[in-house]
């Protein structure tokens, strides 16, 4: 009878762990990294790009995702299977987010499977704080906030084919948005080095921008090209 017991004790830990270990994942991180990537150098790298069904997305930079990260610079990821992507609960953002959260991944496509990878990879793991609508409806706000293209040209760096420091380019940014970005640089097809991504960080809360607790590896080089779309 006691090894009755304690088999359906085992049988009961066993199909609750997984439960459990998801619910966990979905709470345990430390902040965002808001990603936006600039589409000029996502499609004149040797891979290239395909233009979203809708066309060809308006020169600006376009987000790549809402990260939620550790501050050991680890990072949390496909915690909840169960909560899978559901586009009609983002039916009132889907006109834009083709517009700031546009594909350009081959073949072409609608976005819908970008966003599905985002919510999935990364969006589940931040459900003790955000839904999926707000997990979408917080990315837009953060773009419109920070505005990066604006604060960008207003220090006279434009996507214009040139190069340009480093420091003017991060410093620019903080100017704009009072925090510190991190660079993500990338090589276009002759190999030269150039403006790719840039990493903002929120706080766990989804409320805000914060000075990042940790950078990404990876650095650019002193003088980067800003290219054109």
């Amino acid at each position: 009878m006691k090894l009755l017991q304690a088999s359906v004790c085992l049988i009961s830990l066993v199909l609750v762990l997984p439960s459990i270990f998801a619910a966990s994942s979905s709470e345990d991180f430390d902040f965002f990294y808001f990603v936006q990537q600039w589409p000029g150098s996502y499609c004149d790298t040797q891979k290239s790009c395909c233009y979203p069904t809708s066309g060809k997305p308006a020169a600006d930079f376009g987000i790549h995702g809402l990260w939620p990260n550790y501050k050991d610079g680890t990072y949390p990821s496909n915690c909840d299977d169960t909560k899978p992507f559901d586009s009609s609960t983002i039916s009132d953002l889907v006109s834009s987010m083709k517009r700031n959260w546009p594909t350009l991944a081959c073949p072409s496509g609608s976005g819908e499977a970008f966003w599905e990878h985002e919510w999935e990879k990364h969006g589940t793991c931040s459900q003790s704080v955000i839904n999926q609508h707000e997990y979408f409806q917080t990315s837009l706000g953060l773009k419109q906030k920070t505005n990066l293209l604006g604060a960008l040209t207003k220090a006279g760096i434009n996507p214009d084919g040139n190069s340009y420091s480093l420091e003017s380019i991060r410093g620019s940014i903080k100017a704009s948005t009072g925090f510190t970005p991190w660079i993500e640089c990338n090589r276009d097809g002759s190999g030269n080095s150039q403006l790719y991504q840039v990493y903002l960080c929120v706080d766990r809360s989804a409320s805000g921008l914060i000075e990042c607790p940790v950078f990404p590896h990876g650095k650019c080089g002193a003088q980067i090209e800003f290219p054109s779309f």
